[in-house]
């Protein structure tokens, strides 16, 4: 009972309500200072709508979000030869009226932006055949010209691979579509031949051309075509090797076609 008295009349006396009341505001004022101290840090209660950059170039997209108090990242560029260089393809956070978010000042934008060139590796092709390096090129997105010279031990291999007239080293990196050219040793008897277009021309009328220049013809495909009246007025859509002006080939080389009845 005496321990009752005593604690009610320590809860009473002015020394405990004045440490009570001192904990109480000191709890108030660091409570006060923490919540506008995070309402300043954090932007409480500003929403920027986040707008949509898709399509403009970097240097429009910069503007446009330094406007609103936003910021701008390039993260990668992705081969887009389609597009402009720099012309943004994506970005993140979406805009908001697609994604319904808003952000805050000083958010970061990252976006991805266009470039009209990608680069891959030069592999080495010397001493591969010419056939090989051709559909090692074209896997690679590279383009293939050949030139040939005379040789005695290495007839059909190539002997050197050129870029812009010069050598190129295996590892070198350069733009997809480039075109390279391979020097191609070729035995002295077999004498190079000039690819002809045939595109256009009927199989009958193919064959009668290359009749005369030592090269021979293949048909791989005829659409629509049931007996052999249809295949030779059939008409050519595609040849392998293709056409290109200056471009030879060993002489009774095989022209690969592709025709349609017509």
């Amino acid at each position: 009972m005496k321990f009752f008295q005593k604690l009610k009349a320590f809860v009473w006396s002015r020394h405990f309500l004045k440490h009570t009341i001192f904990i109480v505001l000191t709890y108030f004022l660091v409570i006060t200072i923490l919540v506008f101290y995070l309402d300043s840090y954090t932007n409480h209660g500003e929403k920027i709508d986040v707008p949509n950059v898709v399509g403009l170039n970097t240097g429009s997209a910069q503007s446009k979000l330094e406007a609103l108090e936003l910021k701008i990242e390039v993260l990668d560029s992705v081969y887009k030869p389609d597009l402009p260089a720099g012309t943004i393809v994506s970005q993140d956070p979406l805009p908001t009226s697609k994604s319904l978010v808003c952000v805050k000042p000083g958010r970061i934008i990252r976006v991805q932006v266009s470039k009209k060139s990608r680069l891959v590796e030069m592999p080495s092709l010397i001493d591969k055949s010419e056939r090989i390096s051709e559909s090692i090129l074209k896997n690679r997105g590279l383009k293939c010209r050949k030139t040939y010279v005379p040789t005695s031990e290495s007839n059909g291999a190539v002997l050197k691979q050129l870029y812009n007239g010069r050598e190129i080293k295996e590892g070198t990196r350069i733009p997809v579509g480039s075109t390279i050219t391979l020097v191609v040793g070729q035995n002295n008897e077999a004498q190079p031949v000039t690819v002809i277009d045939l595109i256009g021309l009927t199989i009958s009328d193919a064959k009668a051309r290359l009749s005369g220049i030592s090269l021979q013809i293949s048909v791989g495909a005829c659409d629509g075509c049931t007996n052999a009246a249809d295949s030779a007025n059939a008409q050519i859509y595609s040849q392998s090797p293709e056409f290109i002006e200056g471009v030879t080939v060993p002489s009774g080389t095989t022209i690969m076609v592709s025709a349609e009845k017509k």
